[in-house]
Parts: C-alpha cells; structure tokens; sequence
C-alpha cells in the first residue's frame, strides 16, 4: 500500500479543524497499514506498535514547514521534518509498516489522523536507531 492523506484530515480542513500556523503534529509507528475511509482520530487505529522496547505509545514530535503556497500549481504543501534517531534503544514489538502523522490534542480520541508514510525499512532496529527520512512533502489541492 502506498502512501496517503486519510478521508477525514480533508474534511477537518474543511471545517476548519486543522490549522496548520498553530497545529502540534506528532509521528507514530504502526505494524499494519490503517484503513483511510473509516479510521478518524488516533483512538481508532489497531496497529499501532505497543509501548514495549524504547517506543512510547503515541509517538514522537513531527517538525514541519509550512511552504510558500504554490499559484502554478495551485497547491499548498507541508514539509515534514525527517525524523533522525527519534527512537534510540529501539527494538519493535512488531514489524514496521509505516508512520501515522496526526494533529495532537493530547487524547487519543480527539487526536485526527492526517497522513499515513509508508515505510520500506530493509532492517527493523534491533536494540538501535530508528529515523524517518520523508521523500515527498504533503500536498493540499486548491
């Protein structure tokens, strides 16, 4: 599976939920890709990677930028800041599928779920690191 913005994150810009001049975003790690059209907030995935071997339920701080809004291609786009060694002592309970960017509230019901980053991780850490490094920033189309 690839990587994708979920259904809901366009709806809560829409509504104007999602702020992204004031917004926390935080990453987590999940072991299975979530489902995009029905899972809403943090409270809702399954396969998020258990609060054993350095990792902490509900992930890390996610860095971004807010870029220039682009009037050619009539787009908005979000940089996200990679992520080096942001899991240290680091040994998974389960295989690392991908990332899950949300809007953080402090609630895992009221956290909503924005964009999910397929991984391809070759070696799962053992003991060690664990870094992110994003190839694409992520696109709001006007």
């Amino acid at each position: 599976m690839a990587s994708f913005n979920f259904d809901n994150a366009a709806r809560a810009l829409a509504k104007a939920d999602t702020d992204y001049d004031t917004l926390t975003l935080k990453v987590l790690l999940v072991s299975a890709a979530p489902n995009r059209a029905t899972m809403v907030n943090r409270s809702d995935l399954t396969s998020e990677l258990s609060a054993t071997g350095g990792y902490t339920t509900g992930g890390i701080a996610q860095a971004f930028t807010l870029d220039a809004l682009d009037t050619t291609n009539h787009r908005q786009s979000i940089t996200f800041t990679n992520i080096t060694n942001g899991w240290s002592a680091f040994t998974p309970s389960a295989p690392i599928v991908g990332a899950v960017i949300y809007k953080s509230t402090g609630t895992a019901s009221t956290d909503t779920l924005l964009t999910y980053v397929e991984l391809t991780v070759g070696t799962q850490p053992s003991a060690g690191t664990f870094s992110i490094t994003y190839s694409t920033p992520l696109y709001i189309n006007a």
